[in-house]
């Protein structure tokens, strides 16, 4: 099946909930701002893709162990995207980024024991291939996580290492004796970041736990050993790797670390040319930036993401909206200055962060967590949405309290449900309700969420298109263009608790002076109140966006 066709867009379901909410306002003096109704298009089928992060352990369990599966993921694809352009009942992501599948200890799975395998937990080879085949019908690529700094102590690799070294005595090792052990980092000294061998005076290099030691990227064993793992999961047709812990390939080098990242995406585009690879390293922009210099697709945006980013920031008040926008415009030329063929990597939350709906309260809070996912969407690259954000669902605290049971309720996925981590809170609350009680709900944040999915793929300027920031008197207010091959967009955004205004003269210069500012292209709200056109001046109500076609 085509993919070019597989993820064309249709814009009515939003049309349709746009103008109930407009018509239903109470509107100022002046005239209400329709948006226009959008026809069937085309969205490229490129790496500017809308990516939906799931927690296998957490998101859907098809055989009733309370632990979710590849086959439970397999038969939610609908809910992700339907391949089907004529509908609206999907969310419309077109990737998706599975957490660890590999065996391992832990039920997180970052510990892995078996780089070219699916955990029994999760299902089989077999149910991996169908989700893959499944998802490619859907036009829904998959990446999967790669976990290189480190591996579990039970895997082989370290346990014959270990027991080599237990054995040995007094003399030196040999890896002609024991290859095993340049596949570490071993030392007879106690080096910070390092743990003690039990049973030996030997100590290995360890930096997240005790539990996950560290491999040894100076090994050539080692990148052997990595270009086998590649290239069994690339014949196996994933789309690509996010690769986890870049910054601790060689704790407090960057320098090594972008050219070990440099190396590895050489090895990976050689085998498959369009293979997607996205990089996390959990640092501020500047020092993430300089990664670009790798030659990688992407690097996660963290400026952006957590309750203390920009976006966060923004809606709760701590910056403006033209510094915000300025942000944007100025991270996209320190990326290009490393690469000029860059994607960013946007993301909101993930598995390691607070969930945002617990990021806001007051009697605003519920509009505030669905302007600050559209906003994430609006990005340019490639966006990531962490499972159950389109829920409101909450999660803080402890790890195992963000990777809480996806909130299916009493929907046709009920059976589904998953019991979540054991180490999780008890009787974790869920403000905003289930996804069978938001699908019935016309101004749920599961609908919002459809509608600004759809926003960012009926529009390729957003991920594909420059910013440029167009300065006005109101700070309150966010207006930029987006431009690219596809074309150009006017983007105007009120993040703010009150209805603010922009003159007319500002947009009109540069949408042209014909420009009908009644006639919008998309109307993104979070209330009955309308956007509205009166004495010149363009009328946002509370958080909401408005786009333009040039």
């Amino acid at each position: 099946m085509d993919h070019t066709n597989n993820i064309r867009l249709f814009s009515a379901g939003f049309m349709t909930i746009s103008m109930v909410l407009c018509s239903a306002c109470s509107a100022p003096a002046g005239s209400t701002v329709q948006a226009e109704q959008m026809e069937l298009t085309d969205m490229p089928a490129d790496q500017y893709r809308t990516y939906y992060e799931i927690f296998p352990y957490s998101y859907a369990d098809s055989n009733g162990d309370g632990v979710g599966d590849l086959k439970g993921i397999i038969k939610t694809l609908d809910y992700l995207n339907d391949g089907d352009p004529h509908t609206d009942k999907d969310l419309g992501y077109t990737g998706i980024w599975l957490t660890p599948i590999m065996p391992a200890v832990s039920y997180h799975k970052y510990d892995v024991t078996d780089y070219m395998n699916v955990d029994p937990q999760f299902g089989t080879m077999q149910d991996f291939d169908q989700l893959i085949s499944e998802s490619h019908a859907r036009g829904i690529n998959v990446i999967i996580d790669l976990v290189l700094n480190h591996t579990s102590s039970e895997h082989p690799w370290f346990k014959t290492a270990a027991e080599y070294l237990r054995n040995l005595g007094n003399q030196e090792p040999s890896s002609a004796e024991c290859p095993y052990i340049d596949y570490y980092h071993f030392s007879k000294n106690n080096k910070d970041g390092y743990h003690l061998l039990s049973g030996t005076d030997w100590y290995y290099e360890s930096r997240f736990t005790e539990d996950m030691p560290d491999l040894n990227l100076d090994s050539e064993a080692v990148w052997n050993e990595i270009n086998q793992i590649t290239s069994f999961w690339l014949s196996h047709h994933v789309d690509g790797f996010r690769l986890d812990a870049v910054k601790e390939y060689y704790t407090g080098s960057d320098e090594k670390n972008i050219e070990a990242l440099r190396r590895l995406n050489t090895m990976v585009k050689e085998k498959k040319k369009d293979a997607y690879l996205v990089a996390e390293v959990w640092m501020n922009r500047d020092s993430y930036a300089k990664y670009y210099a790798s030659g990688v697709d992407s690097v996660f945006d963290f400026a952006f993401a957590n309750s203390d980013g920009n976006t966060a920031s923004l809606v709760k008040g701590s910056i403006t909206a033209q510094q915000y926008t300025k942000a944007l415009m100025n991270e996209e030329a320190q990326y290009a200055s490393y690469q000029s063929d860059y994607i960013n990597a946007p993301f909101y939350t993930n598995h390691d962060t607070a969930r945002s709906a617990g990021y806001y309260s007051g009697d605003s809070a519920e509009a505030m967590t669905k302007i600050a996912g559209a906003l994430n969407f609006l990005q340019g690259g490639a966006s990531f949405t962490y499972y159950g954000e389109e829920l409101g669902m909450k999660g803080s605290g402890r790890d195992e309290n963000k990777r809480a049971p996806m909130n299916w309720g009493t929907s046709e996925y009920q059976s589904m449900l998953c019991s979540g981590p054991q180490a999780m809170d008890p009787n974790m609350e869920m403000t905003y309700g289930t996804l069978a009680e938001q699908e019935k709900k016309q101004d749920s944040i599961y609908q919002y969420y459809k509608n600004a999915v759809r926003m960012r793929n009926l529009f390729p300027e957003i991920a594909r298109g420059t910013t440029k920031v167009i300065a006005q008197n109101n700070d309150q207010i966010g207006v930029y263009i987006k431009e690219s091959a596809e074309g150009k967009i006017l983007v105007i955004f009120n993040a703010s608790e009150e209805a603010q205004k922009v003159s007319s003269d500002v947009l009109k210069q540069e949408l042209g002076s014909q420009q009908d500012l009644k006639k919008a292209a998309y109307l993104l709200l979070t209330s009955s109140d309308a956007v509205t056109y009166e004495q010149g001046e363009l009328v946002l109500p509370p958080y909401s966006i408005v786009i333009y076609q040039s």
